[in-house]
């Protein structure tokens, strides 16, 4: 057995071992029963039943952490946004800076500032454990403001790619730092709901960026003012971040166990503070502020989580996601279809998806969701290679081809979109977890620099057939991984997970 599967099988246990706890059964039995939707629902009931409720006060009111949430997707708005405003306005860019018909160099536009994301992510966990995650939101948009500017008012391809490469550094720090902390502002019962809110913001953003772009091709100069635009969300998410709470386990995590106690009363109210500071204390193990090194992140007890979450974010990547987002007008254009009436399909299955994923993630849990969704995300490829084929032609290969992507992007947001993130900010324990998503985000970056970079030439050299195939099969391994390694987390505390999940030295 692989060093790999031996942590894994240690994960697996250790997490029906935390569901199980109470129940003498053997080894069989209680994986039986651990399937079993039905005992999971009464598992989750009891559980939520003793602990939420332990003093007779009910739950928090989600009311109190919501207005917080919402400033903070204002940096996944800002993602989304900026993945999508070159989409429509990448033809009427490359003409006014002089680089039209020269692929490689709209391939850059794309991947640059993807390229800096990476760098981005990989700090991100550094900056948000120095600094906290307020300050870190903050440190988010300034790039962006940065880079905006810089585009909106370039001369020349080289200096759209510098500020390409500005924003991109402020999309990379966004993503892990807005999971982190909604998942730690976020009351249990309702995490998932909230989590899924940076989903639908992702997709908000994108679709805000595809209706801007509209006049590109009809105003000359248009392309400059998409970008300008998204300065002003970045400006607000600056300044509202003074407003809003810090998140408590940061707090609690230096020590400043007062300043702890005051943002959980500004979130879940005064009378639920002593239990979640009595559940932090739990899983307190005496080294919260020492230094998080790199290399315990690659080895030790740490690395299943870390293999898991970059497994996962790397195939969510493999299935094509972005290369639909990205070059969606060129590839229904190719179908004779129009580049804006298509992008708002896709906009709209997008955001669709993601409000249904945002109702059914605390009810049906994150790997229903997860499983359902990389299937789905499979057959929809199908029906693409089958448009492409020679088995299909006219209306028929149309129908396929747009419905199969049009079904993909749907798949996508009930589950591959929003619950890897997530998942990730709940497993994760909290010494390492700002720098353990850093790491995993950045595996993602790589790999979505890669996909844009290449996705184009690809299609032209392989065809149609052979790239969807390929996407299809990724996420076909994406429904064997998450079957036997992603673990169910709905309805349970951050704390509780981390003690199930993480023996003691």
């Amino acid at each position: 057995m692989s060093a790999a599967e031996h942590y894994l099988s240690d994960f697996r246990q250790g997490f029906y071992n935390f569901a199980m706890r109470g129940r003498h059964l053997d080894a069989y039995s209680a994986y039986k029963r651990v399937a079993s939707k039905d005992h999971i629902n009464a598992y989750d009931r009891e559980e939520s039943s003793g602990l939420v409720n332990a003093k007779g006060i009910g739950n928090p009111s989600w009311r109190h952490s919501l207005p917080h949430m919402l400033v903070a997707t204002l940096s996944s708005f800002l993602f989304g946004y900026h993945l999508g405003v070159v989409n429509e306005t990448l033809d009427s860019i490359s003409m006014d800076l002089g680089f039209s018909g020269n692929p490689l160099a709209k391939g850059l536009v794309v991947s640059t500032c993807l390229g800096a994301a990476f760098f981005g992510s990989i700090f991100s966990g550094w900056i948000l454990d120095g600094v906290g995650h307020r300050r870190a939101f903050q440190l988010c948009a300034l790039p962006m403001i940065i880079g905006a500017s810089m585009s909106a008012t370039t001369k020349s391809l080289w200096g759209m790619l510098l500020g390409r490469i500005f924003v991109g550094t402020g999309m990379g720090i966004g993503p892990p730092v807005a999971a982190i902390y909604v998942s730690e502002i976020s009351p249990a019962f309702i995490r998932g709901t909230f989590g899924s809110f940076t989903q639908i913001a992702t997709c908000l953003g994108l679709m805000g960026s595809l209706f801007i772009g509209l006049p590109a091709k009809d105003i000359v100069g248009w392309w400059r003012v998409c970008f300008w635009v998204s300065t002003v969300p970045a400006a607000v998410l600056a300044v509202c971040m003074e407003f809003c709470a810090e998140s408590p386990q940061w707090l609690f995590k230096r020590g400043r166990g007062t300043e702890a106690e005051a943002e959980f009363e500004k979130l879940l109210g005064a009378a639920h503070v002593k239990f979640a500071i009595a559940e932090l204390s739990k899983s307190d193990r005496g080294d919260e502020l020492e230094a998080v090194k790199f290399s315990q992140l690659l080895y030790g007890r740490h690395f299943k989580m870390v293999f898991i979450g970059s497994t996962i974010f790397a195939l969510q990547q493999l299935s094509g996601i972005n290369a639909v987002f990205y070059f969606s007008s060129t590839v229904f254009k190719s179908f004779g279809v129009p580049s804006d009436l298509a992008n708002i399909c896709v906009g709209i299955a997008n955001l669709s998806g993601s409000v249904v994923a945002m109702i059914l993630m605390d009810k049906l849990g994150r790997k229903v969701l997860l499983l359902g969704s990389f299937s789905g995300m499979a057959v929809a490829m199908g029906l693409q290679v089958t448009g492409a084929s020679s088995y299909a032609s006219g209306s028929g290969a149309l129908s396929l081809s747009v419905g199969g992507m049009l079904l993909f992007v749907l798949m996508f947001s009930l589950g591959a979109g929003p619950v890897p993130s997530l998942l990730l900010s709940e497993i994760l324990p909290g010494r390492i977890r700002a720098k353990a998503m850093s790491v995993c985000m950045a595996v993602h970056w790589v790999i979505n620099f890669f996909v844009g970079l290449l996705f184009l030439p690809l299609l032209e050299q392989i065809g149609p057939i052979v790239l969807y195939t390929i996407f299809a099969t990724f996420c076909l391994l994406a429904v064997i991984f998450v079957k036997r390694n992603v673990v169910e987390t709905k309805g349970k505390s951050l704390q509780e997970i981390e003690i199930a999940l993480i023996p003691p030295q």
